[in-house]
């Protein structure tokens, strides 16, 4: 496909463009989900409408007596202004904080969240100094985001992309529909983690509740701790050489690579008997289910 200069790319159909950005590898039905990138901004792959902020550029608020919408119209402000690192202090468990940034920023949460805290992401840093409610980092589509302590039930309930990781221990249903990315657990996670799992990967370096991985489409889980149970079509797997560097690469990142390494995690894949469930025979319905 021959090259374009910026100006002819614009006058491009959006159907040309998404080609030529090769964002049409596979149909879509229904509205059209296609993102459009300034061409200029294709290296930083950032959105055109990002603000330009400069890391080293630092500020602090104290979010302490106003509601989670000012809050996170405070942070869009400073982001406005060119800060990079803003430093958000007294969150007190407000549940919603940080959420919806589609643009690069580190974001340092001394304290709690509550519920639904840095959802809906693209792009941030995130450091949370505490602990955080249900549905921590939902819909997470890139960037980092590390907690302290631990975290409630649906931790990265259908995350996309980057890394989400909690260095103590997390609630059930973590990873629920989860479409991408990596989650990383230090401690334990609850039952039904991995649930409708799609793709992505999940490293729980603690034991696991029961029923994991139920239903789970694709996608890899590894746990270092005890399996109390897997769930439907979820079955153990091998794990080659280059998996246990990665792995141990990833969880050495974050301070999590236990002592002994990584060569006694189990790893959890989809047994695939789901994949044509509608063309199974009642009985072989009855044993799956």
């Amino acid at each position: 496909m021959a090259s374009v200069t910026s100006a002819e790319f614009k006058d491009l159909s959006q159907d040309e463009r998404a080609k030529r950005l090769g964002m049409a590898t596979e149909q879509l039905s229904g509205r059209s989900m296609f993102v459009e990138f300034d061409p200029d901004e294709a290296s930083r792959f950032t959105y055109p409408w990002a603000p330009d902020v400069d890391f080293n550029k630092r500020t602090e608020i104290d979010v302490g007596e106003m509601s989670a919408t000012e809050a996170n119209s405070r942070i869009r402000e400073l982001m406005s202004d060119g800060n990079g690192t803003i430093v958000i202090r007294n969150p007190r468990g407000k549940h919603g904080l940080g959420v919806g940034i589609l643009s690069r920023l580190n974001l340092i949460f001394e304290g709690s969240l509550g519920y639904f805290g840095v959802g809906l992401i693209d792009g941030p840093n995130v450091r949370i100094n505490g602990r955080v409610g249900w549905s921590c980092g939902e819909n997470m589509m890139s960037g980092t985001v590390v907690i302290e302590k631990n975290a409630g039930s649906t931790f990265g309930a259908a995350i996309r992309g980057g890394d989400l990781v909690c260095k103590g221990s997390v609630g059930s249903r973590t990873g629920i529909d989860m479409k991408g990315g990596t989650i990383l657990v230090g401690g334990d996670t609850g039952a039904l983690s991995g649930f409708m799992m799609q793709r992505g990967r999940m490293i729980v370096c603690g034991n696991a509740g029961k029923n994991l991985g139920d239903s789970m489409y694709d996608g890899s889980i590894y746990v270092g701790g005890e399996i109390r149970s897997l769930g439907v079509d979820a079955v153990e797997a091998e794990m080659d050489g280059i998996e246990k560097d990665w792995l141990a690469r990833k969880l050495r990142l974050y301070g999590l690579l236990p002592e002994r390494g990584v060569g006694h995690f189990t790893k959890i894949v989809a047994g695939k008997q789901l994949w044509n469930y509608d063309n199974l025979e009642p009985a072989e319905k009855k044993l799956i289910l």
